[in-house]
């Protein structure tokens, strides 16, 4: 689903000088056309933009359509700079998207600082044109609910609950995920225009008129063993304590609404979307304290879940540190999701790749589909994960695709795809990218970072070596971000995209980028102590220094 204003880009008319421009460009008009609110450039998380402004993005068009490949465009905080003349295998574009300097990276300075117009917030692959809407996700939430059925449920979520919230351009996936892992899924939100996307692109089978509705609906499927995805219009902090309140307890307790932000994300009990709204303006105190008063309610129902037997975890929006700010003591004794479910698969750099069909055409991403089956037949989760998504992921924007590969692997299939360019096999070249949480690109000690095995939880040190790493690699845009809103101070990410427009010169640049790119993610959890990560480094043969002995 697309804005009409904001048409999906695609065809084999190039309005830039050549394939690695054109590319770029058909990337950020791909966020705007599965964003959020494109006429305000914000592509997610109430507040993650594309570009700056208008005047902004309209440059960056301009340039990106004008510039020769020995050029490199300089994007800060989502406004162009300049073009620097570089060589042929520089990077393109080069972006530092809301950095502030640590003592100043607190929520009141952003957003003192964006309302001036000197900065803005890229949220992770939005301010870097990598969005492909809510199946970006979609995997990482799915595997998230596998691994816990692993853990608890014998590996199968049939007849099983799981209660959440939020179906923004993150939580959004929530309502597929639960349905493909076989369990049926209540997804609450305030804003029935959210759930009414969700239910028209598929995600959502229904939405329940209230609550009474939605948890008959829940408890025919789990009866029947179904898989269901229920949407219910409400607040969270409403609704959660009132199914504590019953006394019903789900298997699967998780949050994905915009807690990290106060003022333009989370919703507090009592108030309208027009009167939140009026309060950004008006009075944003007011508002922050009562958004956090809301979280403070919703975290004490799912901790009194836990308590009760649910598996409940904190799904990476601050949820927790906002009602631990709000006098929740206890609130992180709810888990992250990252050191609870994913963190081996992060030892081996396997995390959320990801590639978009440039050329617009379905059948690329179908045949590079059945590339993936053939050459990872051995890869259980891959594998299961490929059928699964063609079965039931709808494409948005432009035909993409996702799926956890790791280190090795992800070049074995770039360079594959980047031959079927070459060869004509596919309409279009294909852009390769990453979620910005992979191994070696994102400290956030509430989420990524979390309770590392030595310690070096806040060490920013990574996604900056990770990004100086991938300008050496001569990726084609390199970007580093940190956060913006509720998440300034807390969090730092690298992010890369390449072009495979089947040319020997992107073979380079494939093979030193990803290569070198899950080589540091291998070495960042070696250096922490993981035996996964040894056992990965030495086997593969990373030139990884061990010093632990001295």
């Amino acid at each position: 689903m697309a804005h009409d204003r904001f048409p999906i880009p695609g065809g084999p008319v190039l309005r830039a000088r050549g394939w690695r421009q054109e590319a770029l460009l058909r990337l950020l008009e791909n966020v705007l056309s599965v964003g959020e609110d494109p006429d305000n450039l914000v592509i997610y998380a109430a507040l993650g933009k594309a570009a700056r402004n208008r005047a902004a993005h309209d440059q960056i068009v301009r340039t990106l359509m004008t510039m020769d490949e020995d050029q490199t465009l300089i994007i800060q905080s989502g406004k162009p700079i300049g073009l620097l003349k570089t060589h042929v295998q520089a990077p393109l574009v080069i972006m530092a998207n809301c950095n502030i300097v640590g003592q100043w990276a607190k929520p009141e300075i952003f957003y003192d600082l964006q309302a001036r117009g000197l900065i803005c917030w890229g949220g992770l692959t939005a301010g870097a044109w990598q969005y492909i809407g809510s199946q970006g996700v979609i995997q990482g939430t799915y595997e998230i609910f596998m691994r816990i059925a692993e853990k608890r449920f014998g590996g199968d979520l049939r007849g099983r609950f799981i209660l959440t919230a939020g179906l923004g351009g993150m939580g959004g996936s929530q309502p597929l995920a639960g349905r493909m892992a076989g369990a049926a899924i209540l997804c609450v939100d305030v804003d029935p225009a959210r759930a009414a996307k969700r239910q028209a692109i598929g995600y959502l089978d229904r939405i329940a008129p209230d609550l009474d509705s939605a948890l008959a609906d829940i408890d025919q499927a789990t009866a029947t063993g179904a898989a269901l995805s229920v949407g219910l219009v409400g607040n969270a902090a409403d609704v959660y304590p009132e199914i504590a309140r019953r006394g019903i307890v789900p298997d699967i307790v998780t949050d994905q609404t915009a807690a990290h932000d106060l003022i333009y994300g989370y919703v507090p009990q009592g108030f309208t979307l027009e009167a939140v709204r009026a309060l950004r303006q008006s009075d944003p105190a007011r508002l922050m304290a009562a958004s956090r008063a809301s979280i403070v309610v919703q975290v004490r129902a799912m901790l009194a879940f836990q308590a009760r037997g649910a598996e409940v975890f904190d799904n990476g929006n601050l949820i927790r540190t906002q009602a631990r700010d709000g006098g929740v003591a206890n609130a992180f004794d709810i888990p992250i999701f990252t050191e609870a479910y994913l963190r081996p698969l992060f030892c081996r750099a396997i995390g959320p790749f990801r590639w978009m069909a440039l050329s617009g055409d379905p059948d690329d991403i179908r045949k590079i589909d059945d590339l993936v089956l053939q050459r990872f037949a051995d890869n259980r989760i891959v594998t299961n994960w490929i059928r699964l998504a063609r079965a039931h992921v709808p494409f948005e924007g432009l035909p993409a695709r996702i799926a956890w590969l790791g280190h090795g692997a992800r070049t074995e299939l770039a360079l594959a795809v980047n031959d079927l360019v070459r060869r004509g096999n596919l309409a279009g070249p294909i852009a390769f990218s990453r979620d910005h949480l992979d191994a070696a690109a994102m400290a956030h000690p509430n989420i990524m970072t979390e309770r590392m095995r030595d310690g070096s939880d806040a060490i920013a040190d990574w996604p900056l070596l990770d990004a100086m790493a991938l300008c050496a690699s001569m990726a084609d845009l390199v970007v580093v971000h940190s956060g913006g809103g509720g998440y300034a101070g807390f969090m730092t990410s690298a992010g890369v995209t390449l072009v495979a427009d089947g040319s020997a010169a992107a073979d380079l640049r494939l093979s030193l980028s990803l290569t070198n790119d899950t080589s540091l993610g291998v070495m960042r959890y070696a250096d922490a102590g993981y035996p996964d990560a040894i056992d990965e480094a030495q086997t593969k043969g990373l030139a990884w220094f061990d010093l632990s002995a001295g």
